[in-house]
């Protein structure tokens, strides 16, 4: 079940993401909180602040995934993930004197995105490159876990550590937390790439799509990742809303209830890595998928906290079984050389689409309860999903 991990670069890679991950949640937890107390409890800047946070994604993922199929990996990750040690550092700063606004945190945000979608594709890219291919499913599955084991200690570490030292604290502890992923990639080595002639950027970016629409499976699963991230994955950042005004709660139950959402996704990614391989991977993402959106839903009219909890553990399990089947199958499907321009184009429909939804969301919520809007974009997520299966052979045969 852990046999990607005999892979010592494997292994020092995993262990300092894991490590750096947890002071992201722990940040998102405190930036989330700061946002509200800054805006009087405005669900509409939270979308402002998770579309500026995001949208980099939708820009520049793209030209990070030309970039990681030309440029050292390590080295630009390196690079990526100094910028955002220093802008946690920073945000630690402004909120420690009392002298963050709200636009402030718009535009760290933004900042810090921009670096998130330049390291996407190449952390992507280069985990193949530290294990054999028959351990690629369970590295996948295992990055999975630790991320979503991350989604579990960081909330809750996070809405305790806020409650002992301030928002301030979480920003400086995320900061810090880089430290272990910087270490780990001056350590780990991996084969040399093939140094060959490229075409110029626009041209490598737009042989990644013509590759990509000549294989019809991709192409659906891209689709279908489109409209997770648009529709659905943006109540993600609506879940400290309804937290504070729905359900009462305070710091420390938003940890609670964000970690339920991370043990959910902590098991789907545990079984993924356990099973080895996932048979029959289109009609699974179709119904994980109708798991999650239906999650959602009740997540949107629970008033009682044990259910508020219920529903996102499920939605943390059917969300990273889905999302563990994308990108195995992705990844598998795609040939070397194409793989970073490939998997940019997975991380801009994955990572890219969220704000335009958050923001969608953000501004209906003026005019709209909140909770209807969430539910209206997952149901209709749901009638996508069904159509999907219904109309695409390719997918109904993915196996």
């Amino acid at each position: 079940m852990v046999r990607a991990l005999r892979n010592c670069d494997f292994r020092l890679f995993w262990g300092g993401n894991f490590l750096s991950n947890i002071g992201t949640w722990m940040q998102n937890v405190a930036q989330s909180w700061l946002v509200l107390t800054l805006t009087a409890n405005s669900a509409f800047w939270l979308g402002i602040v998770s579309f500026a946070g995001s949208i980099p994604f939708l820009v520049f993922t793209l030209f990070g995934g030309v970039v990681a199929d030309r440029a050292d990996k390590r080295r630009l990750l390196l690079v990526t993930q100094s910028v955002m040690m220093i802008l946690a550092f920073v945000l630690a700063t402004l909120t420690w004197f009392k002298v963050i606004t709200v636009w402030e945190v718009v535009v760290l945000s933004f900042l810090n995105g921009m670096a998130m979608a330049m390291n996407a594709p190449s952390y992507q890219a280069l985990v193949p490159r530290l294990v054999p291919r028959e351990d690629l499913t369970n590295a996948i599955a295992l990055n999975s876990a630790q991320f979503n084991l991350s989604r579990i200690l960081g909330p809750t570490l996070g809405g305790y550590a806020m409650a002992l030292f301030g928002m301030a604290g979480n920003f400086f502890l995320n900061g810090l937390s880089f430290l272990a992923v910087l270490w780990s990639l001056t350590r780990i080595q991996y084969p040399g790439e093939e140094k060959r002639e490229h075409p110029s950027l626009l041209d490598s970016l737009r042989e990644g799509f013509t590759y990509l629409r000549g294989e019809p499976q991709m192409y659906v699963l891209v689709w279908m990742t489109a409209v997770v991230s648009f529709l659905a994955i943006p109540f993600i950042t609506f879940i400290p809303f309804f937290a504070r005004m729905q359900l009462n709660l305070g710091e420390t139950g938003l940890g609670w209830l964000l970690a339920a959402s991370g043990f959910g996704a902590v098991v789907a990614a545990v079984l993924v890595a356990a099973f080895g391989v996932i048979r029959h991977r289109g009609k699974v993402v179709v119904i994980a998928g109708l798991f999650f959106f239906s999650a959602i839903i009740g997540f949107c009219y629970s008033h009682v906290f044990a259910l508020s909890a219920c529903c996102a553990l499920v939605e943390g399990f059917s969300a990273i079984l889905m999302i563990s089947c994308f990108n195995i199958a992705i990844q598998h499907l795609s040939s070397d050389e194409m793989r970073g321009r490939v998997m940019s184009i997975y991380a801009t429909s994955f990572l890219g689409l969220p704000p335009l939804g958050a923001l969608l969301a953000g501004e209906l919520s003026r005019h709209i309860p909140t909770g209807h809007v969430l539910a209206a974009m997952a149901a209709t997520a749901a009638v996508l999903y069904i159509s999907f299966y219904v109309l695409s052979k390719p997918l109904r045969e993915l196996d």
